[in-house]
């Protein structure tokens, strides 16, 4: 095993892919000359080449279109936008092209695409650039949706998507390319629609995944303090979804807590939450509770910042309502 960041796990899973598949190829804004907006592509147009690494126009729903089109005719793509909240120009390419080519021809056209680049916030860069789009995509039949940024799942991941037949979003942390992880020498893939469990527990199940999980894990390490073991996990898929993962872990602890960025309204948790009702109702000792991104737009000031993302402190006092515990 060895210690990199995100950014070179990421890297590392391009280069392994398309040194074993000619056809896989990458493209997206500032992706070659200089080296990929975050450095992710660093070095690949000096082994590939211009025709394999290939700079784009700002024109996301242009080379999005080009690139559905290039999967249906025999490659592999992987396209990336320099944040998702840019593609959202290119939505009617990943929407209403990709997710629907294979349904739309009748299984003559796969689209063997990756759609990848950071999601969520980034700091102080206020409401157009701060968007967790997981549960926009996720509701599209036709596309899967990773969202992870720990090392060795993104690059596992990655290298799944790369060779999946089907269209993939996978949607990174601008702010977490430099999150360091430990990633063995030797090739593995992680399969798509399986959750991790990044922390055994008894007394409460914590469900998250991107840059939350950061909220997670120190939720759970503040909370053994108080002697309530926090059984986290991580999904990494967001679609397909690893519900019996979640089902298993709530029949044991009782109780579920979902902390995620995205605004609360029709979000990955609202979606989990109705699920756990329904196949674990009878296992809840207490209602399932979730903590999100304030139900407005993002401002700029850095006390508003704090205010609208899930932190520690507050998720800290929802496990301790759902486990009846007065502080």
């Amino acid at each position: 095993m060895r210690t990199i960041p995100l950014r070179q796990a990421l890297r590392e899973a391009m280069e392994e892919e398309m040194r074993r598949d000619p056809s896989v190829f990458l493209m997206g804004e500032e992706v070659a000359q200089y080296n990929g907006a975050y450095k992710v592509s660093q070095g690949m147009l000096d082994e590939f080449g211009p025709k394999r690494v290939i700079d784009t126009p700002i024109s996301e729903l242009g080379f999005a279109a080009i690139g559905v089109g290039a999967a249906m005719n025999g490659t592999r793509p992987i396209i990336e936008f320099m944040t998702w909240n840019f593609a959202e120009l290119a939505i009617d390419q990943i929407v209403n092209h990709a997710a629907k080519m294979v349904s739309m021809t009748g299984g003559h056209f796969n689209s063997p695409i990756v759609f990848r680049g950071p999601n969520g916030s980034a700091g102080q860069l206020a409401a157009q650039h701060s968007q967790a789009f997981e549960n926009w995509y996720a509701n599209v039949p036709g596309l899967k949706v990773i969202s992870t940024v720990d090392p060795y799942d993104a690059k596992g991941l990655l290298k799944s998507a790369i060779r999946d037949n089907d269209p993939v979003v996978f949607m990174e942390s601008e702010s977490l390319y430099g999150e360091m992880g430990e990633v063995p020498e030797e090739e593995y893939l992680i399969p798509i629609g399986k959750a991790a469990v990044k922390r055994q527990g008894t007394d409460v199940t914590l469900v998250s995944y991107n840059k939350m999980m950061k909220v997670a894990m120190a939720t759970a390490d503040e909370l053994a303090k108080e002697n309530i073991s926090v059984e986290v996990i991580d999904l990494r898929t967001i679609r397909p979804l690893d519900w019996q993962t979640i089902v298993d872990s709530v029949k044991k602890t009782n109780r579920l807590v979902i902390v995620e960025e995205q605004w609360p309204f029709g979000s990955v948790g609202a979606e989990i939450a109705y699920r756990i009702q329904k196949e674990a109702f009878d296992y809840l000792d207490a209602p399932v509770r979730r903590i999100a991104s304030a139900d407005a737009n993002m401002h700029y000031a850095p006390n508003l910042v704090a205010a609208y993302l899930p932190n520690v402190e507050r998720t800290v006092k929802l496990v301790r309502e759902v486990m009846y515990v007065n502080k």
